[in-house]
């Protein structure tokens, strides 16, 4: 059964003009250079740094982490953070709006992605994953076991690890009800009194003028029109990332409650920020 969410309004339909495509091709192109770029530095200083450090990565991520401000800069979107993120071992939790939400989200810290292990055969999204550290998951109650394993490991060495609870996007007017399968490796017993959940609301504001579910990827969007339609764009955007207060994993009775409590404060930030109209837009 898909987990994917849908909306009873479908997008609308956007053309690209003939200045449109003058736009995806040189936003697309210096795009292009920056994270591909970005890419090959990476796994050369990888070469170095994998020997000396193994596990630990204490010099890739930056390159990650600038590569995606970049990224923002190209496309003309304001990115905007507030809250401060944990400096404590732990994990994040964040609402999914976008296959922006992963540049947003690494430009606001360097973190580490779970993702479905899908993602790991996209062309391009998946070499990108698999350099940047990201760690890829089955959901099959049968791998359970092994992905404790594998979170305990990353965890305890310091490596924030990034979760999107509601297990599918939506149109990024609304934070769906958490998963709380994946809570559950957090109770661990060797990772209970050890780590923090940090709850993050990630809100996209649309370009003046525009669908307020502009930056939204859901249903059967392709993520190539959803591409074409934000490099196209002769106004941007904004994103804004806010960081909530970590919770401490031991305060909490199992993964249902914390599950709730986190999807509960997401869900807040979003609101909150959708009701003071996000930044003014020019």
């Amino acid at each position: 059964m898909s987990t994917t969410w849908d909306s009873d309004q479908p997008p609308p339909e956007r053309r690209l003009t003939l200045a449109g495509m003058l736009r995806v091709m040189l936003r697309g192109a210096v795009l292009a250079f920056l994270v591909f770029g970005g890419l090959l530095v990476l796994l050369l200083l990888r070469l170095v740094e994998r020997p000396i450090f193994g596990l630990h990565r204490p010099i890739t991520p930056h390159i990650t982490q600038m590569v995606c401000r970049a990224a923002f800069w190209v496309l003309g979107m304001r990115f905007i953070r507030r809250g401060t993120p944990m400096e404590r071992r732990g994990a994040v939790v964040a609402n999914h709006t976008s296959w922006l939400d992963i540049f947003a989200l690494n430009a606001a810290k360097r973190i580490y992605f779970v993702s479905k292990s899908e993602v790991a055969g996209w062309p391009g999204i998946g070499w990108l994953a698999r350099a940047t550290g990201t760690v890829f998951i089955r959901r099959d109650r049968a791998e359970a076991r092994n992905q404790t394993e594998a979170f305990r490991t990353r965890l305890l060495a310091g490596h924030k690890l990034l979760f999107f609870p509601e297990g599918t996007s939506t149109d990024g007017l609304q934070v769906l009800p958490f998963k709380t399968t994946l809570f559950e490796a957090f109770f661990d017993p060797a990772l209970r009194d050890e780590i923090a959940v940090q709850p993050v609301s990630v809100i996209y504001h649309a370009p003046q003028g525009e669908d307020p579910r502009f930056y939204g990827w859901w249903g059967d969007m392709s993520f190539g029109a959803h591409l074409l339609t934000t490099l196209a764009a002769a106004r941007q955007g904004a994103v804004e990332v806010v960081y909530h207060p970590p919770l401490q994993v031991a305060e909490y009775t199992g993964r249902k409650a914390l599950a709730q409590r986190c999807e509960a404060i997401v869900r807040a930030g979003h609101a909150q920020a959708g009701a003071d109209g996000g930044p003014r837009l020019q």
